[in-house]
């Protein structure tokens, strides 16, 4: 039997394969150059030490060249070099530095972009709009404001359904096609996070599309432009778009003060795009606009929209203005433009056409003529005028309106019978030639502010044409003196007129009395500019002529009980479409007016009442067309009114024409 002790097969293989040389030691052995019979042979003492030690120098050099082998084996495989760890090592370096450089701006350049990223994923960021400011008559009632309401907004990205949002929002607000398929577009290609639903929708309408709870559909509060008394003012006050955004009148004119500056508000949102309660967070206060103050007394100016309404519906004509004004201050009262729809119905525009439009003012300009020729001291009240019907002037042939015999006329019944012929002939005394003639009726018409904008500057306000005296020929020279020929504007006329009112002083029309800041303070504007046109004494003698127009002459539809009113009627003809008055059938076209001022003893009011187009009746023993007849009773209807709202008291006695 094998001893315990004795080593089996394999285990002395495997020390044998131990002990065996390498394969680099044995071809080192290989190469070793052969041992010599010499080198065998029995040497002496002296040689064999030196044979031993040679052989021990030997295999010390040897064992060191094995250890060299080994430790090259040890460390480097087949087919490397160091140079390629040392590239390994500087790439990955570089790696190393590159991430670290990322995550340094992670963490402080892009850090706040991340976060911002974040914050989009979570919430949502919505304009506060500024409350716009208030607009109020000259007593402090509201004639325009802004009142809460609700917008209808979407994000399409977040729409789940397309085609079944749009149909249940379609169920809820009666939607139009149009926007039925622009919703569904949007929905479908989800480019944009933002769509309007609908603008502006009423109480019932939000609580439909709350309870529809549909994901990526949302409600937000937006103000809404409404006007508390209706239309009442809505010619001045003008309005503005869906945006809260002037678009006409004062609206527009102010609409910088007006507007403020929008705020934002943040409120987040969970991952199906629904808002979460009491999330809202305001991240911008909005700063509400400023509030406007106008002259307008708004039951001044609900009567006078009544009374226009009432005659051109009435007398089946286009439209018409009207403007009421403070004498002594300029502050416009009231200022009203109505116009007739394709409908039929006659409403009060947006636009204010008293300031916008400008047609040939008549005779009210001879008010004007007769003033300037006063104040040049070339004629008197009582100066006689030889007047005929009609009279040849350079190369045409001029008339009165209606046919009369010759009359020998002092100048306060030209003005009262509203003569034509006698006015040409009062201006022709202010200078020795035409030309001279010509200039100072030029220089007194701008003076008494025809041909240029009032200082309201209203938007798209007219400056009149064919006040400039250089460019008056043939007729026109002469038929400008009774108005025809030139343009102007109703607020043009108005503050012409009061000229004669306000003792011969000119004083700007004005719209806006003063303004409110944010904290409530209120701000005065500047008293209206003025300056002198003519003599005090002059504008008493005029006012006591316009007081016989409307007690003896052509305004006697303008009379008020008790109290006196100085006046004057025009009826101006409107250029037709080919040129000229009268178109291809020979049918013409009128403007009629009545301008006048009240008490006449001391003027605090005045007004003028324009017709756009009233229809002629020919034939019949009192035209409808004149001023006197379509324009004069509106100003009769609206006095009493203006007197109660005003507070204004007339005389005790001797108020109204002379009695028998």
């Amino acid at each position: 039997m094998r001893d315990a002790n004795e080593p089996t097969v394999v285990e002395v293989r495997e020390v044998r394969a131990r002990r065996a040389p390498s394969a680099e030691v044995r071809e080192l052995r290989r190469r070793r150059p052969p041992v010599s019979t010499a080198d065998t042979a029995p040497r002496s003492p002296r040689a064999q030490s030196r044979t031993r030690t040679g052989d021990t120098d030997g295999r010390r050099a040897l064992q060191k060249r094995v250890v060299k082998v080994r430790a090259a084996r040890h460390h480097f495989k087949a087919g490397q070099h160091p140079r390629r760890l040392r590239v390994v090592f500087a790439l990955s370096a570089l790696v190393f530095a590159v991430i670290l450089g990322r995550v340094v701006l992670l963490q402080t350049t892009d850090a706040e972009q991340l976060r911002e990223a974040g914050r989009a994923q979570r919430t949502s960021d919505t304009v506060l709009r500024a409350n716009r400011g208030v607009i109020f008559d000259r007593n402090g009632d509201e004639l325009a404001l802004s009142v809460p309401s609700t917008t209808i907004i979407a994000n399409p990205k977040l729409v789940i359904d397309p085609a079944a949002t749009v149909d249940a929002l379609n169920k809820a607000l009666t939607l139009t096609p149009e926007k039925q398929q622009s919703l569904l577009e949007s929905f479908t290609t989800k480019e944009k996070s933002f769509v309007y639903v609908a603008r502006q929708v009423t109480e019932d309408q939000a609580a439909a599309v709350r309870l529809l709870d549909i994901t990526g559909v949302d409600l937000i509060a937006e103000d809404r432009r409404t006007m508390p008394a209706g239309e009442v003012g809505q010619s001045v006050i003008g309005k503005t778009n869906i945006d809260g955004e002037g678009i006409a009148g004062i609206e527009l004119q102010y609409d910088l003060m007006l507007t403020g500056v929008d705020g934002e508000m943040s409120r987040q949102h969970d991952r199906d795009g629904r808002s979460l309660p009491g999330s809202e967070t305001t991240t911008v206060a909005p700063v509400p606009g400023q509030d406007i103050v106008l002259t307008i007394d708004r039951s001044v100016q609900f009567e006078v929209e009544r009374a226009l309404v009432d005659q051109v519906t009435n007398m089946m004509a286009r439209g018409g203005s009207a403007i009421v004004m403070d004498t002594d201050t300029g502050e416009i009262i009231a200022m009203v433009g109505v116009r007739r729809g394709e409908d039929g119905i006659v409403r009060v525009t947006s636009g204010n056409i008293a300031a916008v439009d400008a047609a040939e003012p008549g005779s009210v300009v001879k008010a004007i003529t007769v003033a300037a020729a006063l104040n040049e001291g070339t004629v008197t009240p009582d100066t006689m005028f030889h007047v005929p019907y009609r009279k040849d002037y350079s190369d045409g042939t001029l008339h009165d309106a209606e046919v009369h015999p010759d009359y020998d006329w002092p100048v306060t019944q030209i003005l009262a019978k509203s003569s034509n012929i006698g006015t040409i002939e009062v201006m022709l005394t202010m200078g020795e030639t035409m030309r001279e003639n010509k200039e100072k009726l030029g220089a007194y018409m701008r003076a008494f502010g025809l041909g240029e904008k009032t200082a309201l500057d209203f938007p798209g306000e007219s400056r009149g044409l064919g006040v400039d005296w250089t460019k008056w020929e043939g007729t026109e020279q002469y038929t400008v003196a009774y108005g025809q020929g030139i343009a102007s504007t109703s607020i043009q006329l108005v503050s012409a007129i009061n000229v004669i009112a306000n003792d011969g002083v000119y004083v700007a029309p004005k719209l806006v009395a003063g303004t409110i800041d944010a904290g409530g303070v209120l701000t005065d504007t500047p008293a209206s500019g003025t300056h002198r046109v003519v003599r005090p004494e002059v504008a008493q003698q005029v006012n006591l002529m316009m007081r016989q127009v409307v007690c003896e002459g052509t305004a006697k539809l303008a009379q008020v009980d008790g109290v006196t009113v100085a006046g004057k009627t025009g009826t101006g003809l409107k250029a037709q479409d080919g040129g000229g008055y009268e178109d291809a059938d020979g049918n013409r076209k009128y403007y009629s007016s009545f301008a006048g001022f009240f008490p006449a003893e001391d003027p605090q009011v005045t007004v003028l009442i324009s017709i756009d187009e009233p229809p002629g009746a020919v034939g019949e023993a009192q035209p409808t067309h004149f001023g006197g007849t379509a324009a004069a009773p509106v100003f009769a209807d609206i006095a009493p009114a203006i007197l109660h709202e005003m507070n204004i008291t007339p005389p005790v006695t001797g108020g109204g024409c002379p009695k028998g």
